[in-house]
């Protein structure tokens, strides 16, 4: 494929890692792990949450420190492990999911600071910052003004400063840890190449993605994890999706298309002539009992902005609103959630559950009225509850009183989903729901959305990876610059047809 690493027999790599072990508490995180990376490779590392890809960067980057016997090669040097300043000071970086910028201080200060620290203090030669940023960022091929702070930059943009951040070390080699998570189609597309020209510059690149379409399109080897051991490394040559998803999860998953005709079905919701100005417009829909109404378009295209105006956490400009036939109008989420509405945030961490707390107490923090006995918590109605919640949506939890921060991504947002059934909805909004889930935990969360459907219960799944609403909604609404400007029945159209449209 065009913009590949070439992939030379006898090649020498760049990183070899050999009888790499890790335990935490008694539980081998990584068993016997052999992992290389060649020089100006695009190299993916893949596997389900749990799987030990992190513990494996961590372990390579001089986070942790593995077991006795183990062999580290890199660039020409042997090591049984490697400190972080070693790492870094050899050319390897790590960037982040999260990203690690901060938002305050200006892109050339996010770029450079590092090369002003040191053991004593001195004077910061801003001009240097500059020339370093500007330097750092044209070997990208990007122009970004460095004196702006960073938090006047979109998503996509804060991503390239921080792999100039990475390129200014003179890296030979970098992480990338779900780079494109946040950014549309296009933002992506510029990604790729950026890590295209990366490559041809010698920076051998290991990415990390839950989007395997992605994965086949940059990368020219793979390497597989399953429960912290090699699984095998494989030529994305040839490879499929779906060959990928057996790799990591040792199972089949059988994609069909779900839609039903439910027209016949009494309609929960219906939306008209909605609009809020600046973020969508004259929007006009229905939702039916058992329907799961499928919402996609690029980030952007307003969809978070409505879920929010359902919700009553965005007040519409003009429009109307009914819930089973009767007007509503929401001063706050509290309303939408006495009328029967729930929403589950596309931002998990940060808006839909509380990490410190326990499992319990973040599972009933929505249905505490339904807990209460004589104007008290009832712990017995709670722990009910939860075991309810968690035995019917097969969350595999050690106690209830753990933290939500020890579950995995695939458990937690299972979590989260329980969290808002246990209020009872007659709506049930669903924003993003496997941002940061793996393929595996994405068809168990999917399973629980039909069945929930075929409960009866109105579903509006929003997202922006339009295989995810092509075969699990009865009905597509495409969203552009905050209007609908498509509607798609999947059962009557091909998958390339609504991302030919959503993606043109």
């Amino acid at each position: 494929m065009i913009g590949r690493a070439s992939v030379e027999s006898g090649q020498k790599p760049l990183l070899s890692l050999r009888n790499i072990n890790m335990t935490f508490g008694g539980v081998k995180a990584l068993k016997n792990v052999s992992f290389d990376v060649l020089p100006g490779e695009v190299h993916c590392l893949a596997g389900e949450n749990g799987s030990g890809k992190s513990t494996l960067i961590k372990i390579i980057t001089g986070v942790y420190r593995p077991q006795d016997g183990a062999v580290i090669e890199y660039d020409g040097q042997t090591y049984s492990h490697m400190s972080p300043v070693t790492a870094q000071a050899a050319g390897i970086q790590v960037i982040w999911q999260d990203l690690a910028l901060f938002p305050e201080m200006t892109v050339a200060e996010n770029i450079a600071f590092q090369t002003v620290l040191g053991r004593w203090p001195r004077i910061v030669n801003y001009n240097s910052m500059r020339e370093t940023a500007e330097r750092a960022l044209a070997r990208l091929g990007v122009t970004l003004d460095v004196d702006r702070p960073l938090k006047d930059y979109p998503i996509a943009q804060r991503q390239i400063v921080a792999i100039a951040r990475a390129l200014i070390g003179e890296a030979k080699l970098v992480f990338m840890d779900e780079p494109t998570a946040s950014l549309t189609q296009s933002e992506t597309d510029h990604l790729l190449d950026i890590v295209r020209t990366l490559s041809a510059s010698g920076v051998a690149v290991v990415f990390v993605s839950h989007r395997l379409a992605e994965v086949l399109e940059i990368s020219s080897r793979l390497t597989v994890l399953r429960d912290g051991a090699l699984v095998g490394v494989y030529p994305t040559t040839g490879m499929t999706q779906s060959r990928i998803t057996e790799l990591m999860t040792g199972k089949t998953f059988d994609q069909t298309i779900r839609a039903r005709d439910v027209s016949a079905n009494p309609i929960v919701l219906e939306v008209e002539g909605l609009s809020r100005r600046g973020q969508f417009e004259d929007i006009s829909f229905t939702v039916r009992r058992g329907e799961t109404l499928g919402i996609t378009g690029l980030l952007g295209a307003g969809r978070t902005e409505l879920a929010l105006s359902l919700f009553g956490m965005l007040k519409p400009r003009s429009g109307t609103v009914k819930l089973e036939g009767k007007p509503v109008h929401f001063s706050s989420n509290r309303d939408a959630i006495a009328a029967g509405i729930a929403y589950l945030s596309e931002d998990r961490l940060s808006l839909g559950l509380i990490q410190p707390q326990s499992i319990a107490d973040n599972l009933v923090i929505a249905s505490l009225d339904r807990i209460m006995a004589g104007g008290l918590l009832s712990d017995g109605s709670k722990r009910a509850l939860v075991a309810q919640w968690i035995a019917d949506l097969g969350v595999k939890i050690g106690q209830q009183s753990d933290a939500i921060s020890t579950l995995s991504g695939g458990n937690q947002q299972r979590i989260a989903i329980a969290k808002w059934l246990a209020t009872d909805p007659k709506l049930l909004i669903l924003d993003a729901p496997t941002v940061g889930v793996d393929v595996g935990a994405r068809a168990g969360i999917f399973d629980i959305v039909a069945k929930l459907a075929d409960s009866g219960l109105a579903i509006i799944l929003i997202s922006d990876e339009v295989p995810e609403v092509y075969f699990n909604a009865d009905r597509v609404l495409h969203m552009a610059q905050g209007r609908i400007i498509n509607q798609f029945t999947p059962s009557d159209c091909a998958l390339q047809d609504i991302e030919a449209a959503v993606y043109a």
